[in-house]
């Protein structure tokens, strides 16, 4: 018996101390809020033709608000910045969509649909020729949160984008490119690691 107690009242000590934690690591996802950011990489610019693709780096910040049953309504912007082609190639997305998101063991998967609008300055075509300075884009991925402390976790994410710009419209042209420069990209990876707070 005298073995015994000092054996129950550690482990309910232990369990004491553990306990809230364990509860705390099973309902940080269930918050109403969750606010991520970090490095962000996009695997060429809007002008990487064949033999001249260049990548670009970069930050996104997301904002996944409302939870009901694993779904999110979420708000992303990302920006990239670099050079290619000795043109300037700024970007910024501004995005709206849905995420969901299911626990698998101790991590979290989630994947997200985005849809919005990319902006990038005006002479980002070859030798700083000008371009559309906005379009569609279209976001589909996914990743995984691996929590290391209470509310905060760590993000690793993947996405596949779709936009579609073009060089400008020339005052006197009739057709809608006139200049259409072949093999511009329409289709990119995106690839990120940052935090998740959730609240």
């Amino acid at each position: 018996m005298r073995v015994l107690l000092p054996r129950l009242l550690w482990s309910a000590l232990f369990l004491s101390l553990v306990g809230p934690g364990l509860q705390a690591q099973e309902n940080q996802w269930q918050s109403l809020y969750q606010l991520s950011g970090g490095y962000s990489f996009l695997s060429n610019s809007p002008n990487g033709v064949k033999g001249a693709r260049h990548p670009l780096n970069g930050f996104d910040i997301d904002l996944g608000m409302l939870r009901w049953h694993g779904l999110r309504f979420k708000i992303a912007t990302a920006d990239y910045r670099g050079t290619n082609l000795n043109a300037k190639q700024d970007l910024l997305f501004l995005t709206g969509g849905g995420e969901y998101d299911h626990r698998i063991g101790r991590e979290v998967g989630f994947a997200e649909g985005l849809m919005g609008n990319v902006a990038i300055n005006k002479n980002w075509m070859q030798n700083g020729e000008d371009g559309q300075t906005a379009s569609f884009l279209g976001i589909l991925g996914g990743g995984v949160d691996t929590p290391i402390r209470h509310n905060l976790a760590i993000r690793v994410k993947g996405d596949f984008l779709y936009m579609n710009l073009h060089p400008a419209l020339a005052p006197q042209a009739t057709l809608a490119y006139p200049n259409l420069v072949h093999g511009l990209p329409n289709f990119y990876a995106r690839a990120g690691v940052g935090l998740v707070w959730c609240f």
